[in-house]
């Protein structure tokens, strides 16, 4: 059984996995965006197609830090997961990064489709975590 501080510091750990993976996912999306629109060499084999997508993947900080960022939400998420309670890992971390994601995305200039559903299912969330972690301490 886990004690009150580490259930507390796992959360911890996975709101900021979950804050990671949030905020990068629509980073991600509108760098993809701009490069798929830029990418017509239909002529091309696959291996010419793959180095020239790992060049501009690397080459490009607009697309190589939100995939860092996430990657190393991904590392903290694996490290964490090895002392947490599974039925506590996975509902803060996924279900957050929804919320997290939806408030990157409106800052970026996304618009929110679901009006005033949106903000009570984000409540929702926000309680559900809430009783998640409150069951385990």
């Amino acid at each position: 059984m886990s004690t009150f501080g580490d259930t507390l510091e796992c959360t911890v750990w996975f709101v900021v996995v979950s804050l990671f993976w949030g905020c990068t996912n629509p980073l991600i999306k509108k760098a993809n965006s701009n490069v798929s629109a830029n990418q017509s060499n239909a002529d091309c084999n696959v291996i010419v197609k793959l180095y020239l997508d790992f060049k501009n993947l690397i080459t490009n900080w607009k697309r190589f830090y939100p995939i860092l960022i996430n990657q190393i939400g991904s590392i903290i998420y694996y490290v964490t997961l090895s002392n947490a309670d599974l039925s506590l890992a996975i509902p803060v971390s996924n279900s957050l990064t929804f919320v997290f994601t939806t408030l990157t995305g409106y800052y970026l200039g996304e618009k929110l489709r679901g009006g005033i559903k949106l903000w009570i299912g984000t409540i929702l969330i926000l309680t559900g975590v809430t009783l998640c972690v409150a069951s385990k301490t």
